[in-house]
């Protein structure tokens, strides 16, 4: 709710609509006239938006948006048309018939009807819906207080893996060789040489250079793939899924989170 009315972001109409944000910024700039402030949408900006990032934490409102749009019935209905895809029209039906026109009795969301069936039903969706919600920021605190505790920067990222019960580590190069993240820079050698490549790196992986100078040879550079943070949570989300390579003796329990990985 924003000033007494249903609303919904950007993010949310776009990914709903099948478009990207940036399209639909694109055409509330081109169609500005048809946009009203405070009918069809509302712009937040300043200490609004700063007072509005700590009130709904749970948006995730990011920390570099210098404002924000948020939709109202009217507004979104009118993007419809304007965007017009059967995505569009089917998504924004949802929309009014499960969003747009609830009322809030109790704290909880119920049809604007009279039929106590309807309303009874309503009423326990809506109270699944509120218990998979804590459910599911309980289960997120934990991620990320888990993945905390299991990453620290500088580590590679078969060192970081080490941490991970049950993962095959002989073959994590391998695996993110074969996800675009590596390259053998010795593929005719004896051993493999991993470099980074570019979609992966500054992202997901950075390089430690190194200048080795043995007595009886000359000088020679070695380069370690090192695993960033967001490289950790994207191996962490893969082997949580089940998705790394894992040993032939793995127990089946996940390093540190039987309750993030289902088990009890």
């Amino acid at each position: 709710m924003y000033r007494d009315q249903r609303v919904i972001t950007t993010e949310l109409l776009a990914r709903g609509y099948g478009t990207d944000e940036a399209n639909i910024r694109k055409n509330l700039s081109r169609n500005a006239g048809r946009f009203e402030e405070g009918i069809h949408i509302f712009t937040v900006d300043g200490d609004e938006l700063r007072d509005l990032r700590v009130t709904n934490s749970h948006a995730q409102i990011s920390s570099k948006a210098r404002s924000l749009t948020l939709w109202t019935e009217k507004g979104a209905a009118r993007m419809s048309k304007i965007v017009d895809t059967d995505e569009a029209w089917t998504f924004f039906e949802g929309l009014e018939d499960s969003y747009f026109r609830l009322r809030e009795v109790g704290g909880l969301l119920l049809p604007d009807m009279n039929d106590p069936i309807k309303l009874a039903r309503a009423w326990a969706d809506a109270m699944e819906a509120k218990q998979q919600a804590e459910v599911l920021t309980h289960r997120q605190a934990q991620y990320i207080d888990h993945l905390e505790n299991l990453f620290s920067d500088g580590l590679s990222p078969v060192q970081f893996c080490k941490r991970l019960n049950g993962v095959n580590v002989s073959r994590v190069s391998a695996y993110l060789q074969e996800s675009n993240w590596l390259y053998d820079d010795n593929p005719n050698g004896n051993h493999a040489h991993w470099r980074v490549r570019s979609q992966a790196r500054d992202k997901y992986l950075t390089e430690k250079s190194s200048q080795i100078n043995p007595s009886s040879a000359a000088s020679f550079i070695t380069h370690q793939p090192v695993l960033l943070r967001e490289g950790a949570v994207w191996l962490y989300r893969r082997y949580l899924k089940g998705q790394l390579p894992m040993k032939l003796s793995w127990n089946g329990e996940y390093t540190h989170d039987k309750e993030l990985a289902g088990g009890n």
